[in-house]
């Protein structure tokens, strides 16, 4: 994983307890106020067919890392050196493209491990999907609605998703992952990996990304959505290491968001959501992981 990331010689907690106090105090607040007016599924409507989760969820929670990256630098007199913010080329489109495409390979992959596991839970004709459709009374076919959600998922998708997915890998990986390295670098990207995982249990909590009926709720789920974040950022650190840049990892982050859910549409019956056969499930999650490996060997 060499590169571009320039690092401090030492541990700098004070700038990272404070960025990870304002990160999760933001996020966690908001996710507080979340769940005080119905949690995700009963969120109330501030506008019509706008919930207060749909409005809060891309923006105050998602740039609670982003807030404390700015809120450490302030408090601690860091200034914007290593800001991480300009886009960095290294001569290659390259890493650019893997942040775009390679989430759809392994997401593709991870949907079809779990489907050879779970075979009677694959559906080719989408008939839960058309369902789905038919009873919100949309006028356009089923396949088509399907064709443009897939082609939106490789093509502008992760562009559009990586505008919100900033507000966490601002923090994340352009600030937190680079205050880690004196640990070690592998070290470092997979602490970070947890944290990240650890920052989204509030919102696990209320159903988000494996919904409530599952065993052990919400502990597994909670465990489970750990092994998605390291398996996710390592590959989403790999590149943010490779250019120095922010950007990359933005757009990987946005790829991910664009096309974890494409699986769904193939589901006949209920999945088992810890397995799969979204990325966020450990069975799905495999690929991740073994990809994840390879990169900290390297």
């Amino acid at each position: 994983m060499d590169g571009r990331l320039d690092t401090p010689e030492t541990l700098e907690r004070r700038r990272i307890g404070v960025f990870l106090a304002v990160a999760f105090g933001v996020s966690w607040a908001t996710a507080l106020a979340l769940w005080l007016t119905g949690g995700l599924a009963d969120s109330p409507e501030i506008a019509e067919g706008i919930t207060l989760a749909a409005v809060l969820l891309p923006t105050a929670y998602m740039f609670g890392p982003a807030v404390g990256n700015v809120a450490a630098r302030l408090a601690t007199g860091e200034g914007w050196e290593r800001h991480r913010l300009r886009p960095e080329f290294e001569g290659t489109m390259w890493t650019y493209a893997a942040a775009w495409l390679a989430p759809a390979v392994l997401t593709v992959v991870g949907a079809a491990l779990y489907f050879a596991v779970f075979p009677g839970q694959f559906d080719p004709t989408m008939a839960a999907f058309r369902e789905q459709v038919a009873s919100m009374g949309v006028g356009m076919a089923p396949w088509l609605l399907a064709a443009i959600q897939i082609v939106s998922a490789l093509t502008i998708a992760p562009l559009v998703n990586g505008l919100f997915a900033f507000g966490e890998e601002f923090g994340w990986r352009a600030y937190l992952l680079p205050k880690l390295a004196p640990l070690g670098k592998r070290r470092a990207v997979v602490l970070s990996g947890v944290i990240w995982g650890v920052w989204h249990w509030p919102l696990v909590a209320m159903g988000y990304n494996y919904g409530f009926d599952y065993p052990g709720f919400p502990w597994t789920g909670m465990l489970a959505f750990l092994v998605f974040t390291v398996g996710a950022g390592t590959f989403l650190a790999a590149l943010t290491i490779r250019e120095g840049s922010v950007w990359p990892a933005s757009i990987g982050h946005g790829a991910i968001n664009a096309i974890a859910s494409v699986s769904v549409l193939f589901v006949a019956g209920q999945p088992n959501t810890l397995l799969g056969p979204t990325p966020v499930g450990v069975l799905a999650a495999l690929p991740w992981l073994l990809v994840a490996a390879w990169l900290l060997r390297r």
